[in-house]
């Protein structure tokens, strides 16, 4: 009851504002969900890529924790993977489906806590924005590491918890982006990697690769943008070796002899 309290106490994520983004989701500017999409542009081929080289296998079954509107799940399925996305928000989920092409993806309604799959279900597991928007990302990563195959691969995208990370990720957004919520992150939900790497060997995940990811501030379309509260389309990312503020990388499920 003390711990409830405590956490009742502390200052929570507002994870119901994606549920009022509708086609936002692909079109808004003024919206910190277009910082979104230019970080899915950067990172979706290094995941297509990775998974390509580590499991060359054309039957891949991949599960997308936290899918929100699809910016994973459907450059997967137009690869041919065979993708499932979950996430709890309901609007976010028509949206995904409405802007699936291959009209391939199965969307479902789930809470990471507890998945709706038989164990050793998927060969990737990927989990992109999400960890720090749980309360218990543990938790979450032992659920979907029960799921996902030995030798199978899960990817992740997350904040680092510091001062920097947090002026950065959270004061900067809110300064320089339009309708930016308020509590869209909560900086102690943020996660150090070395943290990350715990949770995973916990869950029998061994961490294979890390790399910062970044946005390249220092062009003219950044500094032409950045008073006006609106994100160019020429707005980009790139990976780098700093895993000081925003952080992704993979895992892959230890094999155990049964």
């Amino acid at each position: 009851m003390k711990t409830e309290k405590r956490l009742s106490q502390l200052s929570t994520v507002n994870n119901e504002i994606y549920d009022q983004l509708g086609d936002r989701w692909y079109t808004a500017k003024d919206d910190p969900v277009a910082l979104l999409r230019a970080e899915s542009k950067c990172r979706n081929p290094w995941i297509l890529q990775t998974i390509h080289s580590q499991l060359q296998n054309p039957n891949t079954k991949i599960l997308d924790v936290g899918c929100g509107g699809g910016f994973l799940s459907n450059p997967l399925a137009q690869a041919g993977y065979s993708v499932t996305g979950i996430d709890l928000s309901i609007e976010s989920l028509e949206v995904a489906r409405r802007y699936d092409s291959t009209r391939s993806v199965q969307y479902i309604s789930a809470d990471a806590y507890a998945l709706p799959f038989e164990n050793r279900q998927f060969d990737v597991v990927c989990a992109m924005d999400f960890l720090e928007h749980v309360e218990h990302p543990e938790k979450a990563i032992q659920e979907m590491s029960r799921v996902l195959k030995p030798g199978g691969l899960f990817f992740f995208h997350t904040f680092n918890r510091n001062l920097i990370s947090t002026f950065i990720v959270i004061k900067l957004v809110e300064w320089f982006v339009k309708n930016t919520p308020p509590q869209m992150h909560v900086s102690r939900l943020f996660i150090k990697p070395k943290e990350l790497k715990e949770y995973c060997l916990r869950s029998n995940l061994e961490v294979v690769e890390l790399r910062g990811l970044q946005p390249v501030i220092f062009s003219w379309v950044v500094l032409r943008g950045i008073f006006t509260g609106v994100v160019k389309d020429e707005f980009r990312f790139r990976f780098g070796e700093s895993l000081l503020t925003s952080y992704c990388g993979f895992a892959k499920k230890v094999k155990i002899d049964s």
